[in-house]
């Protein structure tokens, strides 16, 4: 039986290598470390294990919708102060008309909630450029330079943005079965620090300067 190490020579191998009780012999101290180790948590300080500070949000980051159970977050104005949140789940909470979720100097964030069939209304902001990302639902986007001249739509679902220049006319609306969900930024703010407007109606109506 031939030995295939011995029909090519390398100065550089070493066949006696290959045989784990010899090598063990020649190099007591090379034997491998155990796969497992009981007490390797009790390694670390309470301090440094790692992840132990990261909030619960109640679902693994690969889970499917289904299966995810979004954290209940306060809806309510934290601005100007620093602020980190789940803007998904904000949004898909929220069920008002228009709640501001965070006002700073610059910028402002609020979350709509838009039921089937209707809209956020045609309107236009000439100083203000604006953001909307879709989180639940779908509809319609409409924009264009004039009230009566809205030359670009498009068809919008969750996970859609909507990019809207200052001084243009602009409307979203409902075309689903479900209520349309998003959130939107202004840059600058829009609306009065912490608005809360439950309905389209008490919107509209805070718009010409009365209540309801």
């Amino acid at each position: 039986m031939y030995y295939m190490y011995n029909m090519y020579q390398c100065p550089y191998f070493n066949p006696q290598m290959f045989d784990l009780d010899n090598m063990y012999r020649m190099y007591p101290y090379c034997t491998p470390p155990p796969m497992y180790d009981s007490d390797f948590s009790e390694q670390f300080d309470n301090n440094y294990i790692p992840f132990s500070d990261e909030p619960n949000y109640g679902y693994r980051c690969d889970s499917s919708d289904s299966d995810r159970i979004d954290p209940l977050i306060e809806i309510k104005d934290y601005g100007p102060e620093p602020y980190v949140v789940n803007i998904n789940a904000a949004t898909r909470q929220n069920n008002t008309y228009r709640t501001a979720l965070w006002t700073g100097k610059h910028l402002q964030v609020t979350l709509m909630s838009i039921k089937p069939g209707e809209s956020i209304g045609l309107e236009v902001h000439p100083n203000i450029d604006q953001f909307i990302r879709i989180e639940q639902g779908q509809g319609i986007v409409k924009m264009g330079p004039r009230k009566n001249n809205l030359n670009f739509q498009r068809r919008i679902r969750d996970e859609i943005a909507i990019m809207i220049p200052a001084g243009t006319w602009h409307d979203v609306i409902n075309t689903g079965s479900v209520p349309l969900k998003l959130y939107s930024i202004y840059a600058p703010p829009q609306h009065p620090k912490g608005t809360v407007q439950k309905t389209k109606a008490i919107a509209e109506a805070s718009e010409r300067g009365q209540e309801l």
